[in-house]
């Protein structure tokens, strides 16, 4: 399938309103949808909603963090397929490797830039169209 000129939907989820607000911006200049969540409950109950093709997902966050966030959304076997990317302001291979226990599939340190976030879009995007 052709992911140039699709919509494609992005959830990111981040307890900062700054980091959610960066990658909101980011993610319409390249011609995305995004939906937004402030923590993993919030998260649990938009992807629901929105079936997002890619979430971008925070991993210190309050209530739910973003491990176990991860790990509720893989379990579901209707979610299973999406690419979950974490984000985190540490750049630790222990953070990279817990990361990939609970299924994610890459990792962005915080603060990303609009290439780095864009450039996953794309590199995830292709395998998620393929999946449907």
């Amino acid at each position: 399938m052709n992911t140039t000129g699709s919509t494609f939907k992005v959830l990111v989820i981040d307890d900062s309103n700054t980091i959610r607000r960066s990658a909101e911006i980011f993610l319409k200049q390249g011609g995305h949808e995004v939906m937004l969540a402030e923590d993993g409950f919030d998260a649990l109950a938009k992807v629901n909603d929105y079936q997002p093709h890619l979430i971008f997902c925070d991993i210190l966050m309050p209530r739910l963090d973003g491990y176990q966030t991860c790990a509720i959304i893989k379990r579901n076997a209707r979610y299973s397929e999406v690419p979950i990317v974490m984000l985190s302001s540490k750049d630790g291979v222990f953070d990279k490797a817990r990361g990939r226990m609970v299924g994610a599939q890459d990792y962005l340190t915080k603060p990303f830039t609009k290439d780095q976030l864009l450039q996953a879009v794309q590199q995830f995007g292709k395998q998620t169209q393929g999946v449907n």
